[in-house]
């Protein structure tokens, strides 16, 4: 589907603020894991969700539905409560899955400034074509992560910029970088999905190395893609020309294949 921003932005911005809601509570029952990934939420069938996070002696799951526009809350031991999406504020949303997480014994308040308070206009058609885009799109970057040979992360969305990505890592440590500090210390390249931010309007596809190599800049990208150094450096492809092509899965995967290169062999 098309995702012109202008035209569901509203939905884009009440749902942006729904994963942060559940990336707080992830981020408040999961234990530490390295690159801030026990604040991330994945790709279901169903919708975003936190995947099973503890809750006392079983587990609970958090999932935000775009298609059946709602969060459902699920438990190990079968319990399950539901609270509908109707654009309202993040900070209400946080307070009725607080109520709920209650009922499971789970109790965790938020501070009162956590949260958004500003409600949305909440389109529940732009919700489920934004869904049906993350779908596919998740299906091909875990085709592109299993081509990887060297470690990678799990594929997953990042509540606070809204951004589905995959890290991959070459096996080095950064020079002059604390090598416990896993944020700073691992040469890497970051792959993503952006419904659109504040530097570019419309969603668009990234690849970024850290350090960036000398010379990055310079590699070939297929058509479309382009080397964006403005707010931050990295290869960028815009959604709609994937979303044009007669073979969208096969033009992102030679994008995410050829900027994996191009950072792979000048990192070394």
């Amino acid at each position: 589907p098309t995702l012109s921003l202008a035209e569901w932005r509203e939905t884009r911005d009440a749902l942006h603020d729904y994963a942060r809601v559940l990336g707080y509570f992830r981020r408040e029952l999961m234990p530490p894991q390295k690159h801030w990934w026990h604040i991330t939420l994945s790709v279901s069938g169903r919708g975003l969700t936190t995947a099973p996070i503890p809750a006392g002696p079983g587990a609970i799951e958090i999932t935000l539905s775009p298609v059946h526009h709602c969060v459902d809350i699920v438990s190990s031991d079968g319990g399950a409560r539901s609270v509908k999406l109707t654009g309202q504020s993040a900070s209400d949303l946080g307070a009725a899955i607080g109520h709920e997480l209650s009922s499971f014994g789970v109790a965790i308040a938020a501070p009162a400034a956590t949260f958004e308070t500003v409600a949305h206009e909440y389109d529940a058609a732009a919700a489920t074509q934004f869904w049906s885009a993350l779908v596919a799109v998740d299906l091909v970057f875990k085709e592109f992560k299993g081509t990887l040979r060297e470690e990678s992360g799990p594929v997953h969305v990042f509540p606070h910029h809204f951004d589905l990505s995959l890290n991959w890592f070459s096996g080095r440590r950064v020079p002059g970088t604390d090598p416990a500090d896993a944020d700073s210390a691992d040469e890497q390249m970051n792959f993503g999905f952006v419904t659109g931010d504040s530097s570019i309007n419309d969603a668009y596809f990234y690849a970024t190395a850290y350090p960036t190599p000398e010379g990055l800049t310079e590699a070939g990208l297929p058509d479309g893609a382009y080397w964006h150094a403005e707010a931050f450096t990295g290869a960028l492809m815009p959604y709609a020309h994937i979303a044009a092509s007669s073979d969208g899965r096969s033009r992102l995967l030679e994008f995410m294949s050829m900027a994996q290169r191009a950072g792979s062999s000048l990192m070394r």
